[in-house]
């Protein structure tokens, strides 16, 4: 038998060794499915005799792509030559026989950059208005519309609205340009192999001679070019494996669909199932966790984990007061793992970017070193850097840096800010609610009109636009607030040159971020409805189930510790408002978790007044009035003072 099969699980054992034909591996989180996926090409080199240049592996990442390749030629001594990411292999069929569909064979491949500066062009010579099409989310329309195998002319068929009507004149356009300019973006290296393979049935068969066994890894988060690919590719031998996890599909939003999964049994009607339910990253109180809130998802397969470790303890989830009091906590719990681990152990994990800021400053005022993962420190985001150039130049016309920075940002723009200036000397002193002044700097110069179309993107930088004017609201001086900010990004900058590694940071990112690693402290913060669940999936179902499998997601990159903390009360558009538990800490058993509140530092202030109004409306005792100084009421906010002793005195 191969060596290394004798360190598989039985489960994992038979996934490996399947015979020919179709199978779907259905692999649960940590539950080793790189391992199955890698020892099942090894077994076919060394146990079936398959030659490593008939074994097409495809995954999604460079970092996937990289530690596949590097499995299998330790397992078997072999490099496998077709190996690699779905675009990387495209690129390489496409290099070889695209000319077949008039591609010049040194053709370029644009990255995202490079189609953002193409739209800038076209929108330049076009005079198309950015304010009214937003380029980036033209610039994901399109994207969207090839991976759902539309042509320009497809798209302009079925366009309603004039937003769909812009992108399809547009895409028309870009496609051109691509074409002039022998070019092709990411999106069109598979939908050009597509349609290399489906015009020239000679190249056709030339591949899928060439394959006797077709691997894919993450299969969940397949588009519909990348399912047609594996499709083809894997017959008439249909010998294709593929591993995913169902309840790990958080994609849906760039063209991910773990329907895919499931449409393989029509395709591939005798398609064997293998799972893998073993998980050895967990202990088994999370995993219950993790299975109990899943399990409420209907439209497709779950799978129960578990583990041969120890249980582990409760849960902990703590309800805060407020945001701040939130982050505070969170830091407290992060210190406290501080002596059995290093800090690049720990993570703390939420469901919007907008989220971070509070817990960065939160880090930096406990002098917790951090790094963000697959984000831009909330203070250096680009609408979060607009605002307080505008606020900066409201209180310093001669700073240059702020004017070229607005001034960049459109002439209609910096016209309608310029005018706004002259006319609200008054509302610009310095000693002036600071978001009154920023929500009227965002109304006068439209600024969110930047971001309408509802696209990924431009929700999360309307959430910081958002979270920008709530730290806003905490300050009644706009000299003071923009101090704030300078002092926080210059905490920030003093450990740049920390040449420490990875170890010595903790890990801030989104739970979108966080899917594929493993951590063995995670926090998931903001555990409220209209956070996560985020606001937008409460009404729609299929949004809903995306929402529990992110949260599951989450809970999962936890090894042996797993923290859920919310806030019975948020800070939002400039006013405290009251907050939701998310109903998926609901779903778990009492058993399981554990509840901590921070006390609640007005409760015997309100008794106090709720006293107070009683006792005043008796008219058989003479009112009185109780004076309180400064400190007593400090005492009493604090709870150091017993109220009724305070009012019966």
């Amino acid at each position: 038998m191969l060596e290394p099969l004798k360190k598989l699980n039985p489960e994992q054992t038979t996934a490996v060794i399947h015979e020919n034909g179709p199978a779907v591996v259905l692999a649960g989180a940590g539950s080793g499915k790189t391992t199955v996926l890698t020892n099942r090409v090894a077994w076919l080199i060394s146990k079936k005799n398959v030659s490593p240049y008939s074994i097409l592996v495809v995954t999604f990442t460079n970092k996937a792509a990289k530690e596949i390749k590097e499995r299998i030629q330790k397992l078997t001594g072999h490099l496998l030559p077709w190996s690699g990411t779905f675009h990387s292999f495209c690129a390489k069929i496409l290099r070889i026989d695209g000319n077949q569909i008039g591609l010049h064979q040194n053709f370029v491949i644009y990255d995202s950059s490079d189609q953002i500066s193409l739209l800038k062009k076209i929108y330049k010579e076009y005079n198309f208005d950015n304010d009214e099409f937003n380029i980036k989310a033209v610039h994901a329309a399109i994207s969207n519309a090839k991976n759902e195998l539309l042509s320009h002319t497809d798209y302009l068929n079925i366009a309603n609205g004039s937003f769909q009507n812009h992108v399809a004149r547009v895409y028309k356009i870009y496609q051109h340009e691509l074409f002039k300019a022998s070019a092709v973006d990411f999106d069109d290296l598979l939908s050009k192999t597509l349609q290399l393979l489906n015009e020239s049935s000679e190249i056709k068969r030339k591949y899928q001679n060439m394959f006797d066994h077709v691997l894919v890894d993450e299969y969940q988060d397949t588009n519909k070019a990348q399912y047609e690919l594996t499709k083809i590719l894997s017959q008439p031998q249909n010998n294709i494996f593929v591993v995913g996890d169902f309840c790990q599909s958080i994609y849906a939003w760039r063209g991910a669909d773990y329907k895919n999964m499931l449409q393989l049994k029509s395709s591939f009607p005798n398609i064997q199932e293998y799972r893998l339910e073993q998980n050895y990253r967990s202990n088994q109180t999370i995993l219950d966790v993790a299975t109990e809130i899943i399990s409420k998802n209907t439209t497709h397969p779950i799978l129960k984990l578990w583990t041969t470790k120890p249980a582990g303890n409760k849960i902990t989830c703590f309800e805060a007061n407020s945001g701040k009091s939130e982050a505070l906590q969170v830091v407290k719990f992060v210190i406290t793992h501080r002596k059995n681990y290093d800090y690049g152990n720990i993570a703390i994990l939420y469901r919007t970017n907008a989220q971070s800021r509070e817990f960065e400053e939160a880090l930096i005022g406990g002098g917790v070193p951090y790094k963000l993962i697959g984000g831009t420190k909330f203070y250096d985001r680009k609408e979060v850097k607009d605002l307080i150039a505008y606020l900066r130049y409201s209180q310093n016309r001669a700073d240059i840096v702020s004017y070229q920075r607005i001034l960049k940002l459109g002439k209609k723009r910096f016209s309608n800010f310029m005018n706004w200036l002259k006319n609200n000397d008054k509302l610009l002193e310095p000693n002036n609610n600071v978001s009154s002044v920023l929500k009227k700097i965002v109304e006068e110069t439209e600024y969110l009109d930047k971001f309408k179309r509802d696209s990924e993107e431009n929700v999360a930088r309307k959430e910081n636009v958002e979270e920008l004017i709530n730290v806003a609201s905490q300050f009644d001086d706009i000299n003071q607030f923009l101090e704030n900010i300078s002092l926080i990004q210059d905490n920030e900058f003093a450990d740049k040159n920390n040449t420490n590694g990875d170890e010595y940071s903790v890990n801030l990112m989104s739970l979108h971020s966080a899917k594929g690693l493993e951590f063995e402290v995670v926090l998931m913060v903001g555990m409220e409805d209209g956070l996560l669940p985020h606001s937008r999936s409460l009404m729609d179902n299929e949004q809903m189930e995306e929402e529990r499998r992110l949260c599951y997601v989450g809970i999962t990159r936890a090894k042996s510790h797993l923290y859920f903390t919310y806030s019975r009360n948020r800070f939002q558009y400039g006013a405290n408002t009251s907050a939701m538990r998310s109903r998926f800490i609901e779903d778990i058993p009492n058993y399981l978790l554990k509840i901590t509140s921070e006390p609640e530092k007005y409760n015997q202030y309100n008794q106090y007044n709720k006293s107070t109004n009683n006792f005043n409306k008796k008219t058989t005792t003479p009112k009185r009035r109780i004076v309180v100084d400064d400190d007593i009421l400090e005492g009493v906010l604090n709870g150091d003072f017993d109220i009724d002793k305070l009012i019966n005195s």
